[in-house]
């Protein structure tokens, strides 16, 4: 199986594409996400949404809005809001973690095998075959 991250931003109007991906897809959703971590002093979040594999192909996407959305138990955010809606309209919880910020890390990908490696741990998503 092939578990990636595809990232569409870093939360600002690309939440919008976010949110239109569940609503057109809204039967191959398997997990929501809320990533919360620190940048530079300033709590911020990253919003995912990992669809189930395709079949045929074993391919499970991982769309992500990257650490520019500010934490919602700080600062109110409609952008937060709104992914808290699709969240109760699809009726499937928000799973909040707290995770290393990307800038540690020297290359984008290996943050997101962090990732990934992560919600694996917590059998958040399938396990490599």
């Amino acid at each position: 199986m092939i578990q990636r991250f595809i990232e569409l931003g870093q939360g600002y109007s690309d939440i919008y594409e976010l949110l239109e991906l569940a609503k057109g897809n809204r039967h191959r959703i398997a997990r929501l996400f809320s990533f919360q971590t620190t940048i530079n002093d300033t709590k911020v979040t990253s919003l995912a949404i990992a669809f189930h594999p395709t079949t045929p192909g074993d391919f499970q996407a991982i769309y992500i809005c990257r650490e520019g959305i500010p934490n919602p138990d700080l600062t109110p955010s409609k952008r937060f809001t709104l992914f808290s809606e699709l969240a109760e309209e699809l009726e499937l919880p928000i799973i909040t973690l707290d995770v290393k910020p990307s800038t540690i890390f020297n290359e984008k990908e290996l943050y997101y095998q962090h990732l990934i490696g992560i919600l694996r741990m917590n059998r958040y998503i399938p396990a490599m075959k």
